[in-house]
């Protein structure tokens, strides 16, 4: 579920993104509110829905997944948005093999209960580095 959160937060971080590259004459003063959907001119709206398109257009296979993605994010709770930035963001932050490690434990607890995910989430916490270094080669993803 987490991981549905972060590819949200991505698909709003690169509408902002768009946003931010707006023109020059098109981009509010800094000092200004930004305005409400309605009050943005058509080429501000095209900058915030650009990248979406683009990446709508690039990936059909994958639209299915972001329009589900799209839906969950509109029905969270501000709270549920909060953390989703938050985890992407940390996501970001992490070196590579610390990625690894995160894909690795997000697959193998991806079929489990939720009983079983919450008392593997307080072994792995009991772990120490070298305990939990040997569990994601026991239990790394083949490629």
């Amino acid at each position: 579920m987490k991981k549905t959160y972060r590819i949200a937060a991505a698909l709003l971080l690169c509408a902002l993104a768009g946003l931010a590259q707006a023109q020059d004459k098109d981009r509010p003063p800094a000092a200004a509110p930004l305005p409400t959907w309605e009050q943005l001119t058509p080429a501000q709206r095209d900058e915030l829905i650009a990248p979406m398109r683009e990446r709508w257009n690039r990936s059909p296979e994958d639209r299915q997944r972001m329009y589900d993605h799209a839906h969950r994010w509109r029905t969270m709770s501000p709270e549920q948005r909060r953390e989703a930035r938050k985890g992407m963001q940390r996501w970001e932050q992490m070196d590579p093999q610390k990625r690894e490690q995160a894909r690795a434990l997000f697959e193998h607890m991806r079929g489990m209960s939720p009983e079983d995910r919450k008392a593997l989430k307080e072994k792995w916490r009991e772990m120490t580095p070298e305990q939990r270094k040997q569990w994601f080669e026991e239990n790394r993803s083949k490629p």
